[in-house]
């Protein structure tokens, strides 16, 4: 099994684990040229893989699961495709990899899953997000002390949270041991062991070990960066 980490999807693990054949998850999407595209037959057996075509004879686009029984042909096609340069939009794919396999006699059968979050960027990823804590609802850990707080659900919030004086959600996740004060978060991920403070955020993304003070707009902000906007800023 091959599952990429940008990616969650929803199917029946155990019957893709209990299928005698190789199998490649996909999904209809409206605009397929940021995916690999795989072009199948009326049975679902896939013919051909492109990633990301100009011009796309399919719009079943690979979501990043994958079973492969070949595992010497994956192997063997990755060691080619890497000695002949062969590249996509400059980097070495496991679609052309898996192309290969094709080539060379191997079958892969495609399954549709059910649901698909495609989390290789920040939008999709916050969209991603929301749709999941509505799907399952709030989880907050029994661990945390929120002083003069207002939580909005549906919210995830980590162990050892501290939280004061702050309007919490909807759609939030926050790691472990982050503290906010005077904050209003909605529709936002906040990593772990971060620090905010003064903030109101909206759709936006901070990572871990990172501190926020004085700020109201959109951000995306990587783990370890400090941030201080009503003064200097530390990268």
């Amino acid at each position: 099994m091959i599952v990429l980490g940008d990616t969650i999807a929803e199917y029946n693990v155990a019957e893709i684990l209990a299928s005698p054949n190789s199998l490649l998850g996909v999904k209809k999407v409206d605009d397929p040229r940021s995916f690999g595209v795989a072009e199948t037959d009326e049975e679902g057996y896939i013919l051909k893989l492109v990633e990301k075509p100009a011009i796309p004879k399919s719009n079943m686009a690979l979501v990043g699961v994958y079973k492969i029984k070949e595992t010497h042909l994956l192997f063997g096609c990755i060691e080619k495709i890497i000695a002949t340069n062969l590249k996509t939009y400059d980097e070495f794919n496991l679609t052309d990899a898996l192309e290969c396999m094709i080539q060379q006699g191997a079958k892969f059968y495609s399954f549709k899953v059910d649901n698909w979050f495609d989390c290789g960027k920040k939008e999709t990823l916050i969209e991603s997000n929301a749709t999941l804590l509505k799907k399952f609802g709030s989880n907050i850990s029994s661990q945390h002390h929120f002083e003069n707080t207002i939580i909005i659900p549906p919210v995830n919030i980590a162990e050892g949270c501290q939280i004061a004086n702050s309007v919490i959600g909807p759609n939030v996740t926050i790691g472990e041991n982050t503290n906010i004060n005077y904050g209003i978060i909605k529709d936002s991920i906040i990593g772990s062991y971060s620090n905010l403070f003064e903030i109101v955020l909206n759709n936006s993304l901070i990572g871990s070990d990172a501190e926020v003070k004085g700020v109201s707009r959109n951000l995306n902000i990587g783990d370890n960066t400090a941030i201080d906007l009503g003064g200097s800023s530390k990268l």
